[in-house]
């Protein structure tokens, strides 16, 4: 019975070791790396919680691309376990996020609305073009869908943040 459950070697998977695969998730892989550099550097800078946290999940958007990278070839068990580990990680992450934006209500920042506006118009764009890249992959195994899964959610919460100026005068902010 075991064996009808987790052996599913002989099924075909058109994806698996995919050369034009590994090249999107090699892009998209690069593209959230270099914005887990600029958002944490601007979030830091101008005292952010949502770059910061924002940046923290480009970060963990590479180390899941990465993975994949690295399970995309091997059978099944291994990309499910990867996939199971991807999401308790993300949730490790919101943990982190949770805890930076009551340490910032306490001390009662105000972060740079300019910097929060342009650098979440930059992310907007690298998500969208994520999005893009990762199309054609939407589906497959778990392993896959959860590559494309990373790349819609971010897109409202970065359409967020070039907003969130508008109310940081109104002292939306202000938690003190």
């Amino acid at each position: 019975m075991g064996a009808d459950c987790c052996d599913h070697s002989t099924l075909p998977d058109s994806h698996r070791g995919n050369p034009a695969f590994r090249r999107v998730l090699w892009a998209v892989l690069a593209i959230n790396a270099v914005m887990f550099a600029v958002e944490i550097g601007a979030g830091l800078a101008a005292g952010s919680a949502a770059l910061q946290a924002d940046a923290l999940d480009f970060l963990g958007d590479a180390a899941n691309y990465a993975i994949s990278l690295f399970v995309v070839g091997m059978p099944l068990r291994y990309r499910a376990m990867a996939a199971l580990a991807k999401g308790t990680t993300m949730g490790l992450f919101g943990l982190w996020v949770i805890a930076t934006v009551l340490w910032h209500a306490a001390h009662g920042t105000l972060p740079s609305a300019f910097t929060m506006g342009a650098v979440g118009f930059a992310a907007l764009a690298a998500n969208a073009a994520a999005f893009g890249l990762l199309w054609a992959y939407r589906g497959g195994d778990a392993n896959m869908r959860s590559a494309w899964k990373l790349s819609k959610p971010p897109q409202a919460a970065d359409i967020g943040a070039t907003n969130a100026p508008k109310s940081t005068p109104v002292g939306i902010w202000r938690m003190a």
